[in-house]
């Protein structure tokens, strides 16, 4: 397999992303020479990408970007992704998304490209450790980085497309709220166990040079595919290859630590961290700095979401109080299992735990599942969300439980009879 040639835009940065045909006229496209034809000087591992200072990129260094790199990975010549998107004027795959993505043809695979800024520059050396790192990883649970490629301060990764839908879309379709593909106890453990196994990898047995963590862990960046309900996740090395910390330009940090992207500085030196309300780590909100332990903070999130079908966070009308009160996924699942002193007694007696858990758990199961396991999950997934990260789990030792109570729940469902001519499926209702 061939690394394509690949063509760079060198022109000064507009204010607007290069999604519009007349920001995108303004930049000029200068193909880059073929190795075998000519002699290009190689790069120097203090060259940069991208960088601030000057807004451009670097076409001398990248020329033998493309030379240095294995077979596995692709450089795409940006006129392939324009070719592929329509010139980025076909519909965009998913419109409640933030991360621009299409679907799309390329090189006779089905795939799909994201569009992600450089948040800091990057080393030339030091993008192409982590590009080959990250396309060399492969895992059932992942979905497969493809290829990348530049044009001015955007990178377009491009990802093996795989039919599915969201987590995310999954437990909370507005149209049919009463409706989940997920209405067997069992799917959602494999969808759980997949999660586990596959950040297990990312966290442990990657076997890379480098140190890694999703940092975007979600339930909207989970998919979930058909017939037996796998969880694949997504936007695997984003984070990474975008750069999106500068180490010398945020918080103090400890040693051995990476951090999310999306934080930026100000001129009075504050941190300023996006992310999503319900996932982040109260050490990551307050730092921005990210670690496999985040990760497991937001694994355990989305085991409550699969539990109880609801969002981490969301608002309801308080008819006592009179306004919008804040409920948290984390606060009432910990109150089921270490009971709610403020809870009304059912004819008088305090409900135990098992009878908590029956209310809590997602009414669409049709209470259906193994009260045990049950228990067992939840406590695990509010050991992973302790304000501690120091008392949090590792992914490893997650996973192997996971798995462990995945067989349990294996074990109780052949026991039950299975209704006859049952089915279901991810089409749009």
């Amino acid at each position: 397999m061939c690394i394509t040639k690949m063509a760079l835009h060198v022109a000064e940065i507009e204010s607007n992303p290069p999604l519009s045909r007349s920001s995108r006229s303004k930049t000029s496209t200068s193909k880059l020479s073929d190795a075998n034809s000519s002699t290009s000087s190689p790069y120097k591992d203090s060259e940069f990408i991208f960088s601030n200072s000057t807004n451009k990129f670097s076409s001398g260094s990248f020329s033998s970007l493309h030379e240095s790199l294995p077979e596995s990975p692709r450089i795409f010549d940006f006129s392939e992704i324009n070719a592929a998107t329509n010139n980025f004027l076909n519909k965009r795959y998913s419109a409640s998304s933030s991360t621009p993505s299409w679907r799309c043809t390329l090189r006779g695979k089905d795939v799909m490209i994201f569009q992600r800024k450089f948040h800091r520059k990057i080393k030339l050396q030091e993008f192409r450790d982590r590009f080959y790192e990250i396309c060399r990883s492969h895992h059932t649970s992942i979905i497969e980085l493809l290829g990348a490629s530049i044009s001015g301060e955007y990178l377009y990764l491009v990802y093996n497309f795989v039919n599915g839908a969201n987590l995310s879309d999954c437990l909370r379709n507005s149209r049919s709220p009463n409706f989940t593909v997920l209405s067997t106890w069992i799917s959602r453990m494999q969808v759980a166990t997949d999660l586990a196994q596959g950040l297990d990898y990312i966290h442990n047995k990657s076997g890379l040079n480098i140190s890694l963590s999703h940092n975007h862990i979600k339930s909207s960046s989970i998919l979930v595919t058909e017939p037996l309900f796998n969880a694949r996740i997504c936007h695997f090395g984003a984070a990474q290859l975008c750069n999106e910390v500068d180490w010398n330009k945020t918080v103090e940090k400890p040693t051995n630590l990476r951090c999310n992207g999306e934080i930026s500085t100000d001129s009075m030196n504050k941190v300023q961290i996006k992310g999503v309300r319900g996932y982040m780590a109260p050490e990551y909100k307050s730092s921005g700095v990210a670690t496999p332990m985040t990760d497991v903070y937001a694994f355990g999130v989305v085991i409550l979401e699969l539990l109880s079908g609801e969002e981490p966070l969301k608002f309801k009308f308080d008819r006592r109080k009179g306004n919008f009160v804040r409920v948290s996924l984390i606060e009432s699942a910990m109150a089921v299992i270490e009971g709610d002193n403020d809870e009304e007694p059912q004819g008088g007696v305090a409900l135990e735990v098992g009878g908590r858990l029956r209310r809590w758990v997602d009414r669409r199961l049709k209470d259906s599942f193994p009260i045990h396991v049950a228990e067992k999950v939840t406590r695990l997934a509010i050991h992973c969300v302790d304000v501690d990260p120091s008392k949090r789990p590792n992914m490893a030792h997650v996973a192997s439980k996971i798995s462990k109570l995945y067989l349990e729940s294996r074990i109780w469902s052949n026991n039950r009879a299975i209704p006859a001519g049952s089915s279901v499926s991810l089409a749009p209702r």
